[in-house]
């Protein structure tokens, strides 16, 4: 029971129930012309807040996307082979393959969503009274452009002692985000809700979300149908054969909203598949896939960003808009931090900088993203073992000898 209270959804969600219940209280409130003094002066803090928690968060935005794009790329590099390279291949193909599907599905469907945009009589929100501005250190298309060149040149050049500094920052910057952006989402998330609420749109707009999670989760289900078809048809083996063995893994994931917490029962999992999955491309491909495919939570983000820019903004992101989204969302996920809602803390600079969204739109995304990230990486979890089976169909096609291989990551 501890460790449910501990857990970030069960905060994101009490944050959620709270801001809504406090800022539904202080609509009713002023209404009633209820002591309008306290609610001015409620609301003034709570907005004033609000904007400094957004600005901190903002300011962490270039920090995570150096500190775990760069030092991805030199690990990555150290370790280069021609495996290596299919598998990052086919890990990013798998990748943007479900980021263009839940594109597809979201032009489709979203339109046919009862999405209100423009609610009448509507309250408007005291400007903050308090404004603490934190600036980033950079645009976060210069963190990112940064992360790529100094990531691949310490790479070309073998720069040991860069690559430790970038590896140390990396934990720096982990340390970073599990106490004090990760703590301080609950709490920024109740403030938006809490505004959402007393603004008079969210009795509207929540049953939305429900149902959008819903939808990805069947989004999840078709994705790994397609990822196992398309391994079985390319290695010559019954997909059900590893599919069969993933149930342990699966519900892992679920409990634990994490691919490594997840990775001891996913290898366990997978060798109990041989020999549709020789031994050694297990070793190799689980580890490695657990840091760098998260189909399934990449799937879940382009939906859900198109959802929220449709219930905030009025309008779903133009086709190629959404096209340099996902392509590069894809590069994104393969060095996103193995933490709770780790795809999308990493693509931060993505939401906003390509996409444009503001505090409020950031911090659903990460609402709604938490809420259903237990199931994401477990379509994240079970999807690995349909890329092993390219490996080891592609291993047999081209007679590579067995062997032990081990990847430490």
């Amino acid at each position: 029971m501890k460790k449910l209270f501990n857990s970030l959804p069960f905060r994101l969600l009490v944050g959620v129930v709270l801001g809504i219940l406090v800022g539904l209280l202080l609509n009713s409130a002023e209404t009633s012309g209820t002591a309008p003094g306290i609610v001015g002066g409620a609301l003034n803090l709570l907005v004033s807040v609000k904007y400094i928690c957004g600005q901190l968060i903002n300011f962490c935005v270039p920090l995570i996307i150096i500190g775990f794009i760069a030092p991805s790329i030199t690990k990555l590099g150290n370790n280069a082979s021609k495996m290596l390279k299919i598998a990052i291949i086919i890990a990013y193909v798998s990748s943007i393959g479900a980021a263009f599907f839940a594109m597809l599905a979201g032009f489709g469907i979203i339109p046919h969503l009862s999405i209100v945009s423009d609610v009448e009589g509507l309250k408007a929100l005291p400007e903050a009274v308090f404004q603490l501005s934190i600036p980033q250190i950079m645009p976060v298309m210069s963190a990112l452009v940064f992360s790529v060149l100094v990531g691949l040149a310490a790479t070309w050049t073998k720069a040991e002692t860069i690559t430790n500094i970038l590896e140390e920052f990396q934990k720096m910057i982990l340390d970073v985000v599990v106490k004090v952006v990760i703590p301080l989402l609950p709490w920024f998330i109740a403030l938006t809700f809490c505004g959402l609420a007393y603004e008079g749109t969210i009795t509207k707009q929540l049953p939305v979300f429900i149902i959008v999670v819903l939808i990805v989760m069947v989004g999840h289900y078709i994705w790994l149908t397609l990822l196992y078809g398309v391994a079985g048809g390319y290695s010559g083996e019954n997909p059900m054969n590893v599919v069969k063995n993933y149930g342990p893994a699966y519900l892992t994931a679920v409990g634990t909203m994490s691919s490594a917490a997840t990775l001891a029962v996913a290898l366990n999992c997978a060798k109990k598949s041989e020999p549709t999955l020789r031994d050694d491309m297990v070793n190799f491909g689980i580890p490695l896939f657990a840091n760098i495919h998260l189909c399934g939570s990449v799937l879940t983000e382009v939906f859900f960003v198109m959802t929220v820019s449709k219930v905030l903004y009025g309008t779903i992101p133009s086709v190629g808009t959404m096209i340099i989204f996902c392509l590069l969302l894809g590069v994104f996920a393969i060095g996103a931090p193995g933490v709770p809602g780790g795809t999308v803390m990493a693509s931060l600079g993505l939401i906003t900088g390509v996409l444009g969204f503001d505090e409020t739109g950031t911090a659903l995304m990460l609402t709604v993203f938490a809420l259903q990230d237990s199931f994401g990486t477990a379509c994240n979890v079970t999807g690995d073992g349909a890329l092993t089976m390219i490996l080891s169909g592609y291993a047999r096609k081209h007679n590579m000898r067995e062997q032990n291989i081990s990847v430490d990551l």
